[in-house]
């Protein structure tokens, strides 16, 4: 097998690839980005060089993280101009264009992956015709705007998300102009497969080489998100009901940001604590100190990445069907629906050690692999560098 790994990276020493990015992809702190960050280190594992342009919220953004795996990272700020609510494009995607971009892409005539529609504008005002295009979805936006719009309580956002949701979904015309879309989850390929040919799936990129979970009893029951999502921040409301009603047990809610948010709301709940995040080691060292990492979503959404940080670092897992299409790899969780699904299941699982199942290391190691997911990109490419008629 190393040296089949060898000779791949042998033959794709002199591919080059550009990687627009809908956000900076270091530290990789949430899902879509650990996705972007850990598929570029993976890729320039196999020997590509790596041109990576990214759109941030402010210039001086640390990359210094990507040195290591990139030939140039270019930063653009997002022009957040409150008319582009009017504009017929998602405001998600018409806030994300420089000049500066067109420029550098053409420095070069290497293909151009772009990471998530928000990325694509450009497309709109350059066609890119004697270059090879590949798009990475990492939603199908309408219906994850519309579920943001179903889980949001301000309702000047809720209708915003709902315009964003119609605009994705006029949208998706642009599809045909990419050689190759590819997804992480299969329902979301099933999905684009109806609408393009040239569509694959490709799972999420996380990090993770090998099972690190600890056999035996942690500590604490565990949930972890991105609480600038409305999906998240119900979640966070759902399990403070839960854990209510089970006094007897610890839960640690951590995330790096709206610890204010989070504090107000369990003052009178002793048994459950805020831990912000530091960084990705203290996240990982928290997923392996818990005894129940807890996973809820209302919105179908694919794959959420942290239900493969937790299968990977965790122990027990709990969460509903939504929050992994992956059927075999959902069969390593405790499944649970309503609030007294998950009662029950934390009460069952707070005193069971833990013992992990050989099956479940087997398949995620396979399946989730880094390097062997990277190098299943571009196969139709020659190197990655033909180029379109």
């Amino acid at each position: 097998m190393l040296s089949k790994i060898h000779y791949f990276c042998d033959c794709m020493q002199n591919a080059e690839i550009h990687i627009v990015s809908f956000d900076n992809p270091f530290p990789p702190v949430y899902g879509g980005v650990i996705d972007v960050f850990y598929k570029v280190k993976a890729l320039h594992a196999i020997g590509f060089k790596i041109y990576l342009h990214c759109f941030v919220e402010d210039l001086a953004s640390d990359v210094s993280g990507l040195d290591e795996f990139t030939e140039k990272v270019f930063l653009y700020k997002k022009k957040k101009n409150p008319l582009y609510l009017f504009s017929q494009y998602p405001f998600s995607v018409r806030s994300r264009f420089d000049n500066k971009l067109v420029k550098n892409l053409n420095t070069n005539q290497a293909p151009i992956l772009f990471e998530g529609l928000q990325s694509t504008y450009i497309l709109n005002v350059n066609h890119f015709k004697r270059r090879k295009i590949y798009l990475r979805l990492h939603n199908i936006e309408h219906f994850y705007y519309d579920g943001l719009a179903q889980s949001e309580t301000n309702i000047f956002k809720k209708i915003l998300f709902k315009i964003e949701s119609l605009k994705y979904y006029n949208y998706l015309n642009i599809l045909k102009k990419f050689d190759k879309v590819y997804t992480l989850s299969f329902g979301e390929n099933t999905e684009i497969s109806k609408m393009i040919k040239r569509v694959e799936y490709i799972p999420v990129f996380h990090g993770n080489k090998q099972i690190t979970s600890k056999d035996g009893r942690g500590e604490y029951a565990f949930y972890n998100g991105d609480l600038r999502i409305s999906d998240n921040r119900k979640a966070v409301d759902f399990f403070i009901e839960v854990f209510k009603k089970i006094p007897d047990y610890q839960l640690v809610i951590a995330s790096g940001i709206e610890q204010d948010w989070v504090e107000s709301k369990i003052q009178s709940a002793s048994n459950i604590q805020f831990v912000k995040i530091e960084h990705q080691q203290h996240l990982s060292d928290l997923l392996r100190d818990a005894h129940i990492n807890l996973m809820i979503s209302f919105q179908e959404s694919g794959t959420k990445l942290k239900i493969i940080n937790s299968l990977f670092q965790g122990r027990h897992c709990v969460c509903n069907e939504k929050m992994i299409d992956d059927k075999e790899v959902l069969g390593f969780c405790h499944i649970a629906k309503t609030e007294k699904d998950f009662i029950e299941k934390i009460n069952q699982l707070k005193d069971y050690p833990f013992l992990m199942d050989s099956k479940r290391a087997k398949v995620l190691e396979r399946r989730y692999n880094d390097l062997e997911n990277a190098k299943k990109m571009f196969t139709d490419d020659d190197k990655v560098r033909s180029v379109r008629s």
